[in-house]
């Protein structure tokens, strides 16, 4: 039954009597209209003030996850793993082994031939040195046409400039000289090569002879 339609009724909730006596017939519990507590309410959720720190659940998880690596090209070939510290030390002593075994082979077959020195980083330098000039043509004999590797030589000149690079600041005076005078020759030598190509093939055209025989030599006087 709703509430507008229960029947009205009045009830005397006096306890005592105009004259100040109990009311035989008064209600012994205590009132409760509007004296019943009220029920509790739930908390309010607590408001954030500036001060307090607040988490964010997804951008926290999201930071404990370590950086994920970006995708390997699906076209390159896959690496080999790399050697442990044990197999590189393996490695190492048997290569020492083998080579000391291979050198006195070497001086017993021909006796009187020098132990050849440890090496070093000039031998390297020099090792590259030697080779961009034979690409270049050096080393040709004479009446011969030399034969040029362009390509070769511009990798050779490029693989010490490489290396040039990664030991900027950790190289001797002596060191320093030799390497900048190694490059500043090859270089040149690339150039004056090149050069020496494209006047030959402007005077002579493809299908003709060249006149003019092999190509003059020119600085530097190592490439000939």
């Amino acid at each position: 039954m709703s509430e507008q339609n229960k029947p009205f009724v009045i009830t005397d909730r006096r306890k005592f009597t105009s004259d100040g006596t109990p009311r035989p017939d008064a209600d012994p519990s205590p009132e409760r209209e509007a004296r019943e507590p009220s029920k509790p309410q739930p908390p309010a959720e607590p408001h954030h003030h500036s001060s307090d720190p607040i988490e964010f659940p997804s951008s926290h998880a999201a930071a404990s996850e370590p950086p994920t690596e970006p995708a390997a090209d699906p076209s390159a070939p896959p690496l080999p793993p790399a050697p442990s510290a044990d197999d590189m030390e393996h490695a190492r002593l048997a290569y020492q082994q083998t080579t000391d075994r291979l050198e006195t082979a070497v001086r017993a077959a021909n006796p009187g031939v020098d132990h050849p020195p440890p090496m070093s980083f000039a031998q390297i330098v020099q090792s590259i040195y030697m080779t961009a000039i034979m690409q270049l043509g050096g080393g040709t004999q004479p009446g011969q046409q030399p034969k040029i590797d362009l390509m070769g030589a511009r990798q050779s000149i490029d693989m010490l400039g490489i290396l040039a690079e990664k030991t900027e600041g950790k190289l001797t005076p002596p060191e320093i000289r030799l390497m900048d005078t190694a490059l500043y020759e090859i270089r040149l030598g690339f150039l004056e090569v090149t050069q020496a190509l494209t006047r030959s093939a402007a005077r002579n055209p493809p299908g003709t002879p060249d006149p003019s025989g092999p190509i003059p030599p020119g600085r530097p006087t190592i490439v000939r």
